[in-house]
């Protein structure tokens, strides 16, 4: 990667130099100039001010006595929105300065190493109201506990904090103060399971971190941009030691599956940002945009007590389109929604958004300066297309491909260097681990301060009893060809069994949790079964969903197949089942047990008339856990060794 190779990284950096140097209608710096000081600070006066458009021209139009009153006027328009009061307390280093300064003392070549060869030095403890968790640091590096860490949140922001907090249970407030103190550390986490109970207040004390971050980011500029107009006016030479800047301005990243989280994540961030201190701009255009229609209904949000799982009607009400990308611009006294990408210091998009405008403007510039990361709802965007998780994964702190008017004396050394990746925090957020995020947990993940993952323990998931349930084994001692195994095994041994069964081959149901896997089975049953059967995919119609769950209840296809995708989505009832054949056990343990209890939606029907038989491997572990909890997949493993 040309992150990690130094010449690359070298020959990309003076490439972008070399372009922004000669670029048409760019002021270049005049080598003979007596008075470098005296220039420097009139280009930097238009430089450094945050990127508004308007600003920079009434600083570009003024005459050099009016630039030098015009930068306090800049920096009370733009501010930070925490305040003015100092960045530690108590002469305590401030985490922000001790991870993002000049020289962070663990950004060292041998952490690097570490980290680019997966050397990591783990252990096993608790943080308190996040339970148990594995930390880890690159080999070499001292291993400590995030247990000690303490956030230092500004008192602008921390006093509506703590006037919500006063009227939430104890429990909550604990774990918003663990899970502050934790993001304070700086170290990437992955939360493996949050309940549907606490999502906001985690969302809440999430965005109070981000604000935080971009407050201190902000001020440390505004502070730097003071003391370079103080030296040009004493006639002294500009400091040497401003530098406090990415490429370009984002530094904030947060991926939701649809609209309405977005509206969630906006509603928690203006949370911390209460009127009259503040003012949220194009807030009506945003509701407008990311609510629904005007005398919309929403039938989830509505719908009787029980009618849909709770955890469907959380993750599907409000306005689910999955394809946005929205701007935030932070100033002393508004939140500006909508911000033009290079001008806003926060970005909530959808994986699918955020790479079609990178894929429509050919760059993803806007991203090389990201310095923390949320990935929220997880599971959910592995039940989208996680190729476009992966790709902007692999956009992130890259080199940009163009300067966009960047003041390089002003960039951190660790950026210019390429380096940035190893410093990003990442936060994901899952209902559940999958395969897919645990690797990019492992592999994407290159946080030189370390990881924590939280750990959990399962409990077997509650089904009717009297049910045959049958847990199959198949032998596959490779991951890559686990598929192909898989895939085998059901079509020569499990389904043929199943066949020469008069009553096991009706009224049967085959749950496929991988659209790879659906479309393979699908094609098998089309080209090489000779039964009737039904299709239940996401990309099913409502009118050829009516028809397949109607042929399988009056008996007229003896099978139905079904992908995870489609129950999902869509989460309907199917009556007329007697048989289950999970492909795989599902990614969603309570759709094992939703759907061993559709049978019983007839009447008359007997636990002992179900039966239902779920393949599996030993690579299925996580999936297994989950259904049959931590120590009953452990017995099941160890079948086959």
């Amino acid at each position: 990667m040309a992150v990690d190779d130094p010449n690359a990284t070298t020959t990309r950096l003076l490439t972008l130099l070399n372009v922004s140097a000669t670029k048409t209608g760019k002021r270049k710096r005049n080598l003979e100039e007596h008075k470098p000081s005296e220039k420097l600070n009139k280009k930097r006066a238009v430089q450094i001010a945050a990127p508004d458009e308007t600003t920079e021209e009434v600083s570009e139009a003024s005459g050099e006595s009016k630039e030098k009153s015009a930068l306090p006027e800049t920096e009370q328009e733009e501010g930070a929105p925490g305040g003015e009061e100092d960045d530690a307390a108590g002469g305590s280093v401030d985490p922000y300065e001790a991870h993002f300064g000049l020289q962070p003392a663990g950004l060292t070549e041998r952490a690097r190493e570490a980290v680019d060869t997966r050397a990591w030095s783990s252990q096993r403890g608790k943080i308190g109201k996040l339970g148990s968790v594995v930390e880890a640091v690159p080999e070499g590096a001292a291993v400590t506990s995030a247990v000690a860490s303490r956030h230092q949140i500004q008192e602008k922001l921390r006093v509506p904090l703590e006037a919500r907090q006063a009227k939430l249970p104890r429990e909550i407030v604990e774990l918003q103060s663990d899970l502050l103190n934790t993001l304070s550390s700086y170290r990437d986490l992955y939360l493996t399971r949050t309940a549907l109970e606490t999502q906001s207040s985690v969302r809440e004390a999430l965005t109070l971190h981000a604000l935080n971050h971009i407050t201190k980011k902000r001020r440390r500029v505004l502070k730097n941009n003071e003391r370079i107009a103080h030296a040009s006016k004493a006639g002294n030479s500009p400091p040497e030691d401003v530098q406090d800047q990415g490429f370009t301005r984002p530094s904030v990243l947060i991926l939701a599956p649809f609209r309405s989280f977005a509206l969630r994540w906006v509603s928690a961030l203006t949370a911390h940002t209460p009127t009259p201190d503040f003012q949220v701009e194009n807030h009506s255009r945003f509701q407008s945009e990311y609510g629904l229609p005007p005398g919309a209904v929403d039938k989830l949000e509505h719908a009787e007590p029980g009618a849909y799982p709770r955890d469907h009607v959380e993750m599907f009400k409000g306005n689910v389109d999955d394809s946005f990308r929205l701007g935030v611009k932070m100033t002393r006294k508004s939140v500006k929604l909508f911000a033009e990408f290079y001008g806003c210091d926060l970005i909530i998009a959808s994986p699918l958004g955020l790479r079609m405008s990178i894929e429509k403007e050919k760059n993803a510039d806007f991203l090389s300066s990201i310095e923390v990361l949320v990935v929220d709802q997880m599971d959910a965007l592995t039940m989208q297309n996680w190729d476009h998780v992966q790709f902007i994964f692999s956009h992130l702190n890259q080199l940009p491909k163009e300067s966009h008017d960047v003041d390089f004396s002003r960039i951190k050394p660790w950026y210019l260097d390429g380096h940035s990746a190893y410093l990003r925090q990442t936060v994901l957020m899952s209902a559940y681990e999958t395969p897919e995020t645990r690797a990019l947990f492992n592999h994407s993940l290159k946080n030189i301060a370390g990881r924590i993952r939280t750990e959990k323990r399962w409990s077997p998931v509650e089904v009717p009893e009297g049910i045959d349930q049958q847990f199959v084994l198949f032998d596959s001692s490779n991951p890559k060809d686990e598929p192909e195994k898989r895939f085998q095994y059901f079509t020569t041994q499990l389904l043929p069994a199943i066949l020469k069964s008069a009553v096991q081959s009706a009224n049967t149901v085959v749950f496929v949790p991988s659209s790879l896997d659906f479309i393979r089975v699908h094609n098998h049953f089309r080209k090489n079964v000779g039964v009737s059967f039904s299709v239940l995919s996401e990309y099913s119609s409502n009118q050829d969903i009516s028809r397949a769950r109607q042929a399988f209840f009056a008996g007229k296809s003896a099978f139905l197949l079904v992908s995870e995708r489609f129950h999902f989505f869509r989460r309907y009832k199917i009556r007329g089942i007697r048989n289950l054949i999970f492909y795989g056990p599902p990614d969603h343990p309570q759709f094992y047990t939703e759907y061993l209890s559709y049978p019983f939606l007839d009447e008359g029907v007997d636990g002992s008339d179900v039966v239902s038989r779920v393949l599996y491997s030993k690579y299925d572990w996580l999936r297994l856990e989950r259904i049959a909890g931590t120590e009953g997949a452990a017995a099941l493993i160890k079948r086959g060794s």
